[in-house]
C-alpha cells in the first residue's frame, strides 16, 4: 500500500495546467490526498469554466448530448475535492523563478475580468491537451469547423440545425451537404451521429427529412478509415457507415477549402455547406520551445519515461501534450485511455518525488479501442496488447463497454456512489428531456 506521507514540513505548491480528462483526474487525486490533509496546495488552471469529456464532443455537435447537463464546473468540483481553481490561459513559464504566467481574462466585449497574473509552483504538471492540425492547408482555418472544443461543437450544431430548417422550409427539396475530413474516431463517430440526428428530427415535426436528404462525405487521405485500429475493425466500421448512407472516400487528399466545398489533390471539387476538419492533432502553437523545454514538430513536450520533461525534473507532462516514447520506439497515442493512465502514473511519481522515493516509468497499456456508430452499432477491439491478440466486439456488448469508459472517468472524478446517482439521473432525463437538443 502506498503511504501518502511527506517528509518536508513546508506545503508543496503543485499546479496542474489544463482541465481535460487527465489534468482534472490528477488534480482531483492530488486534492483528495495531499490537499485535504494540508500537505500540498493544489491548483488547477484552465481557460474554461467547465469540463466536458472530449470524446463526447461529436454528440454535443449533433445535439445527442446536452452539455449543460454533462458539463462539470471546475470551481464547484475544486471546492468539493480540496484544490483551488484559477481561470486563465497559460502565457509563459519562468523556470528560474518557478512561476507560470497567465494572460488577462476579458469578456466577449473586451472588458477586463481578471488581470494577468503569476502563480508560483514547486511542481508543475502540463496537461493542456491538443488542438486540430490543419497542416497549413489553404482555406481550412477560414471555412472549416474544428471539433476540438465545446464552442466548435456549438457552432456545428447551430449550422446543422439552420441547414435542416432551410431544407424543411423548402419542403425537403434538396440535401444537406456535409464534408468531414479525417476518418479517425471523431470523423467516423460524427458521420454516424448525423444520421441518428436526422432520424430523431422526424419525431419533432420534420416529417419530410430522412437519411436520403443527408449527404455526408467522410474523406480520408489514407487507404482505410480508422487507420490506428486493426484492419478488421476498420472494415466493419466502413461497412456499417456505407449501410447508413455515408459516402466514405479513402485515398483522397484535400488540398484546399473554400466557402462552397473542398478541392482534392486530383482537382475534384466536393461540394459542402458544412465542413469539419478532423484530420490530425498538434499541441498549441505557443507551446513551441516554451521556457526552453524540448518540443517536437507538432509542439508536444518531450518527456522521459517518468513523464518528466527532458530539461526540467520539476515539470511533468500528461495527455496529448506529451511525446512519450514506448519501449518499441513508437509514441504513446493521443487517446483518452492514455491520458487516464498517465494521470495515475504522474500522481504516483509526484508523491514519490515529494517523499524522496524512486519514481516509476510509465508503460502504456493498450486496452483496446471502441468506436461508436451512434445508436446503430459499436465496433472495436478489447484487451489490445494485454493478451496475445485482440478480441473484436460489436453490437450491444461493445456499446456497453464504450459507455463504461466514460463511467470510469466519472468514477475517477466523483467516486462510485455519486457516479451511480449520475447514471440514475441520466435515466430520468431520458424520460423528461427530448432525445435531441433542438436549441
Amino acid at each position: 500500500m502506498f503511504i501518502y506521507f511527506l517528509r518536508n514540513v513546508a506545503v508543496t505548491r503543485i499546479i496542474v495546467v489544463g482541465g481535460g480528462a487527465g489534468g482534472l483526474e490528477l488534480a482531483t487525486k492530488l486534492g483528495r490526498t495531499l490537499g485535504r490533509k494540508g500537505r500540498a496546495k493544489v491548483t488547477l488552471v484552465d481557460r474554461k469554466a467547465s469540463h466536458l469529456w472530449k470524446p463526447l464532443l461529436h454528440e454535443v455537435a449533433t445535439g445527442s448530448l446536452d452539455e449543460g447537463v454533462d458539463a462539470l464546473s471546475y470551481r464547484a468540483h475544486a471546492k468539493n475535492h480540496h484544490f483551488d481553481f484559477q481561470m486563465g490561459s497559460l502565457e509563459d513559464i519562468d523556470r528560474e523563478r518557478k512561476v507560470v504566467k497567465l494572460s488577462e481574462l476579458t469578456d466577449e466585449h473586451g472588458e477586463l475580468l481578471i488581470p494577468s497574473r503569476e502563480l508560483e509552483y514547486d511542481l508543475l504538471v502540463m496537461a493542456i491537451g491538443s488542438t486540430s492540425n490543419d497542416f497549413n492547408t489553404p482555406g481550412v482555418r477560414e471555412h472549416c469547423i474544428f471539433l476540438d472544443s465545446p464552442e466548435q461543437a456549438h457552432r456545428f450544431r447551430t449550422e446543422m440545425n439552420n441547414e435542416f430548417m432551410k431544407l424543411h422550409a423548402n419542403n425537403g427539396n434538396g440535401t444537406v451537404d456535409i464534408a468531414i475530413v479525417g476518418a479517425g474516431a471523431t470523423g467516423v463517430e460524427l458521420s454516424a451521429e448525423l444520421h441518428n440526428a436526422i432520424k430523431e428530427l422526424r419525431s419533432y415535426g420534420f416529417d419530410d427529412l430522412d437519411s436520403s436528404k443527408l449527404n455526408v462525405n467522410l474523406i480520408e487521405a489514407g487507404e482505410r478509415i480508422l487507420p490506428a485500429l486493426p484492419p478488421r475493425i476498420s472494415s466493419a466500421a466502413h461497412h456499417e457507415l456505407t449501410k447508413l448512407g455515408v459516402n466514405v472516400r479513402t485515398a483522397t487528399m484535400v488540398t484546399k477549402a473554400e466557402a462552397d466545398g473542398l478541392t482534392t489533390k486530383d482537382g475534384e471539387k466536393i461540394p459542402a455547406k458544412i465542413m469539419v476538419w478532423a484530420a490530425g492533432i498538434k499541441a498549441p502553437d505557443f507551446i513551441k520551445d516554451i521556457a526552453g523545454l524540448e518540443t517536437n514538430r507538432i509542439n508536444q513536450l518531450v518527456v522521459n519515461d517518468t513523464l518528466q520533461t527532458t530539461r526540467d525534473d520539476n515539470i511533468f507532462v500528461i495527455g496529448d501534450l506529451a511525446q512519450c516514447t514506448q519501449a518499441d520506439g513508437s509514441f504513446v497515442p493521443p487517446r483518452a485511455q492514455a491520458a487516464h493512465q498517465m494521470a495515475s502514473r504522474a500522481f504516483y511519481n509526484i508523491v514519490a518525488k515529494l517523499n524522496g522515493r524512486e519514481l516509476k516509468p510509465y508503460v502504456y497499456k493498450d486496452k483496446g479501442s471502441l468506436v461508436s456508430l451512434s445508436q446503430f452499432s459499436t465496433v472495436g477491439s478489447l484487451m489490445g496488447n494485454l493478451t496475445k491478440g485482440s478480441m473484436m466486439v460489436e453490437g450491444r456488448i461493445a456499446r456497453v463497454v464504450y459507455i463504461s469508459l466514460y463511467r470510469l472517468h466519472q468514477m475517477a472524478l466523483h467516486g462510485v456512489f455519486k457516479t451511480a446517482l449520475i447514471i440514475l439521473m441520466g435515466r430520468i432525463n431520458r424520460v423528461l428531456r427530448p432525445n435531441l437538443k433542438l436549441h
